[in-house]
């Protein structure tokens, strides 16, 4: 079995209007560029072209979901005001998630892409799956867009999963530098779903992220968030993977692992301040490969999420693509070097400190656990 691989081109058709990074253009704001808009994510898709490796994964074509299917997670009063906006030519529900006409549609289909990649994972198509969709999802919560979102990608795969395949334990792991507020809001009370969330601490969104922040109910203890000192680079990440979310992983033991994929997280990106690089994002991919190996036989999703930095972030899923394959391209990262000549990617006496402190928060009684 090999690689799947979701995209389309009305992905790239989402509109984000001509916010100036995240700031709606007015007398005082010249119009820019928004920093999610679709030339990463195409440069991302282009890059894997030229490489030759898109001929070798297995395509899995996106579907839109119906309403029944997007009211898994989200209500029907936020579809129905997000449907009515999208076609009448768009808005914005926050100054950071403005979208177009049609966009309601877009985002149907992105949601769609990685069910559609789950369903390939589970009968068996293909061992794992890369959905390279548009726009995200890890912070759109039930009720409303947020963080450029508009659906929960994720979140709607792992409730798809549940549902349709009858999984009783689905893990998603979130390595974005924002936190995965998305998921966590949603599967709040919910012992079916863990959610680990590795983050920059106090980042995107502000007030929530913290490590005490561990559910309620039936959810409690099923929530981790591991919010990350900025300046965090490549061993204390491993660090982090291998001392807190390979373990977690292993006692959860899921039947399918969703990784929201964010690539934000590296060295150059506008909107994080962390140091990881493409072979950082090479060695987070073969440790989940590795905990899936021994708790699913491999089930694996991922789902394209943040990633700012047109000339780095192709080159991180370049790497992300040929870890899942296998498949060796022979390109080489033009930033790899310089990425990994960052003072600080080594793990810092300071940052070990934080993560042990993490990880005694997270050893805690959930039941004792706060919600910030």
């Amino acid at each position: 079995m090999g690689t799947g691989f979701v995209w389309h081109e009305l992905f790239m058709w989402h509109s984000t209007g001509c916010h100036a990074g995240i700031y709606k253009p007015g007398l005082t704001i010249q119009p820019g560029t928004p920093f999610e808009e679709a030339e990463t994510k195409r440069r991302f898709k282009n890059l894997l072209d030229v490489s030759g490796i898109t001929d070798d994964l297995f395509h899995i074509r996106p579907r839109a979901l119906r309403r029944d299917e997007l009211e898994m997670v989200h209500s029907a009063a936020y579809l129905d005001e997000l449907e009515a906006m999208s076609k009448a030519g768009g808005g914005a529900f926050s100054a950071n998630t403005p979208f177009g006409a049609g966009s309601y549609d877009i985002a149907a289909l992105s949601a769609g892409g990685v069910i559609e990649a789950v369903d390939a994972v589970m009968r068996g198509d293909v061992k794992n799956a890369y959905a390279l969709v548009r726009p995200p999802g890890h912070h759109a919560v039930a009720d409303a867009a947020m963080g450029f979102c508009l659906f929960a990608n994720g979140s709607l795969a792992a409730k798809h999963a549940i549902e349709k395949h009858g999984l009783e334990r689905v893990a998603i792991v979130d390595w974005d530098v924002h936190h995965g507020n998305g998921a966590q809001d949603i599967f709040w009370e919910s012992s079916k779903v863990l959610t680990i969330s590795i983050h920059q601490k106090g980042n995107y969104p502000s007030d929530s992220g913290c490590a005490e922040e561990r559910g309620l109910g039936a959810g409690a203890g099923y929530n981790l968030n591991i919010p990350m000192l900025p300046g965090s680079g490549h061993g204390a990440y491993l660090g982090a993977m291998d001392t807190l979310i390979v373990p977690a992983l292993r006692e959860f033991d899921p039947q399918l692992i969703i990784v929201s994929c964010g690539f934000d997280a590296g060295a150059y990106d506008p909107l994080g301040r962390m140091l990881l690089h493409s072979d950082s994002f090479r060695d987070l991919t073969q440790r989940v490969m590795e905990a899936a190996d021994i708790s699913c036989k491999g089930k694996l999703v991922m789902c394209h999420e943040g990633g700012y930095e047109q000339n780095t972030v192709p080159y991180m899923g370049l790497a992300v693509i040929e870890t899942l394959s296998g498949i060796k391209t022979g390109i080489s990262d033009p930033n790899l070097n310089d990425m990994k000549g960052l003072f600080g990617q080594e793990t810092q006496s300071y940052q070990r400190e934080h993560l042990m402190e993490i990880r005694k928060l997270l050893q805690c009684p959930a039941e004792t656990a706060r919600r910030s």
